[in-house]
């Protein structure tokens, strides 16, 4: 629903860190993420497939992304995972992005 002010206060301090590297780093670097990301695709959507809360308090989603780039004809649809940091309060400290399934190295960080 685009709804930023939202979804930006459920972070105590918003980051988001890719499956290339690239981080963004508080509320104007992630509030930039999404609205680009929205521009390149404005159809984006994100299905659930399962949520896992694990032993350290993280939780980790798996979902379908999936949407029509404004540079591209057709839709694409990627499997990814995201693992939720969350700070004494319960608000997000972070999510950390995976083109598989996260090990437990990536898991402990």
């Amino acid at each position: 629903v685009q709804d930023w002010d939202r979804t930006m206060a459920t972070f105590s301090h918003p980051r988001y860190e890719l499956p290339d590297g690239t981080v963004f780093d508080g509320t104007d670097e992630v509030m930039r993420y999404w609205v680009d990301g929205r521009a390149v695709v404005p159809d984006q959507t994100n299905e659930l497939i399962e949520l896992t809360h694990l032993d350290d308090g993280q939780v980790q989603i798996e979902f379908w992304l999936r949407g029509t780039p404004t540079t591209a004809t057709e839709p694409f649809e990627v499997r990814l995972w995201a693992v939720f940091g969350f700070d004494d309060s319960d608000l997000i400290t972070g999510e950390r992005v995976f083109v598989q399934p996260p090990t437990a190295e990536q898991l402990a960080r």
